[in-house]
This record gives structure tokens, sequence and C-alpha cells, in this order.
């Protein structure tokens, strides 16, 4: 149980199957995905050569890890490509799942689009959130320059919690975006209950390894924890597009 906490403590996010990435197929690879599992109580996505010679590289619902081909040697961190300035080889291998675990909750985001769209982040939020409502109360800024926000709810006093039943009045009101611009602003909103899935935007959240808010997604699934003003997002969204 203590490993396990650990371990749990330590990984950071989670990733779904995605195209691309061979399994293990051999009866070793199996026995190797199950001792994961028993022992450190995660699931095993996928498993594949990882880019250093004799390590595994394995996705699993908590994250990325690396395990020697004998299933002796486990490793949890980012790995880094001197040869590459320094690129983070591991974030590379999450950005691709995590665009394809938000795809099933496209039509529950709270969308404030831009105009003149030229990108698209996906903000996971909670109204109580200081970084959050400074977030907000720039909207027309990021709008302004090209980027369309779409809201995912992550209550930060978790599910159940008088936090989360605030997020989905929100999701339930007849005009969800004015309610939610309300709620950033210190503004009461009258208490609505609907079909809103605000435990599963919660979910999907923690399943990516989000534990604060703001937190954003960009366009190519790349996670940045925290607070962008409008021309750092913009400048971000189009270094990660080079």
């Amino acid at each position: 149980m203590k490993l396990t906490r650990a371990f749990s403590l330590c990984l950071a996010l989670a990733v779904t199957p995605f195209v691309g990435v061979a399994s293990a197929a051999s009866e070793s690879g199996d026995q190797l995905k199950q001792k994961l599992s028993d022992t450190l109580g995660i699931e095993v996505i996928s498993m594949a050569d990882s880019p250093i010679p004799d390590l595994y590289q394995v996705i699993t619902n908590r994250g990325v890890l690396y395990v020697s081909k004998d299933g002796s040697k486990l490793l949890h961190g980012n790995l880094y490509d001197l040869n590459q300035d320094m690129k983070n080889l591991t974030e590379a291998a999450l950005a691709g799942p995590r665009l394809e675990m938000l795809k099933p909750f496209e039509d529950e985001m709270l969308v404030y689009k831009a105009k003149n769209e030229k990108h698209v982040v996906t903000v996971f939020t909670d109204v109580t959130c200081g970084y959050c409502r400074k977030l907000h109360s720039q909207m027309q800024q990021y709008n302004d320059l090209g980027i369309t926000v779409r809201y995912l709810a992550y209550p930060r006093q978790g599910v159940p919690s008088p936090n989360a039943e605030e997020m989905e009045a929100i999701w339930c009101a007849k005009d969800p975006q004015q309610a939610m611009t309300d709620a950033k602003a210190g503004k009461g909103v009258k208490m609505a209950k609907c079909d809103a899935n605000i435990t599963g935007q919660h979910q999907l959240g923690m399943k990516m390894g989000i534990s604060g808010t703001p937190a954003l997604i960009l366009e190519n699934g790349t996670l940045i924890p925290g607070y962008q003003a409008p021309r750092e997002l913009l400048y971000n969204l189009e270094r990660a597009k080079l």
C-alpha cells in the first residue's frame, strides 16, 4: 500500500491509447504489464521501445514510466534529448493521448470563440481560483488575438462539494457563458441541476495529472499548468506550431 500511494503521488499525468504506439505482444511483455499493474496498482495502456536502448516506454493511466526489459528496474521522470535543444520526450509522448482524451468532451465545453480564430486552447477552470478569474477577465484580449478559449470544469474542492455544485449551476444556466462571467466576477449564480457532466470533466483532469487551475491544453496536446497572459499564450501557441 505504501508503494502504491507513493507512486500515486509521483505519477503526474494520465493518458489513453493512441495510434502509432507498438504494443509488447510477447509473453514476457504481457507478464511485465501484469507485474506493473499488480505492484503499482496502475493500468498499463501500451508499451513500446523507449528512446533509450533496453528500456520500455510504458504509457499508463497515471503517466509515463520507463522499465528495463528484464522487468527489474523502473524509472519515473522526464526524459530529455540533449541533441534536440533539451526536447522533453516524455511530454511529447503524452501530447497525442491528451488530445484523444479531450474529444469526447468537446460538446460539453463552454466556448468563448474568437471571431478571427487562429488558435484553440482548452482550459480546466474553477470559479474560486484567483488566476482563473484573472484569465477570464482578459477573455476579450485572448479573443482579439485570435485565441478561442474552451472551458472544462475542474472544481478544486473535488466532487461532490459546494464548489462542484456551483460549477454545475453554471453549466446548467440558460446562458452558461454569462453565468461563468458572473461567477468569476464574484456575483452569485442561481443554483440549478441538470445532466452536466462535472464529475466526468473533473475525473478527466485528474487522469491528465492536473492538480491546480487554470491548466491549459494547447493545440498540440502540450499541458501548461498555470496562468498565461494573452500575448504570452499567443507566443507559446505560435511556438508550438514550429
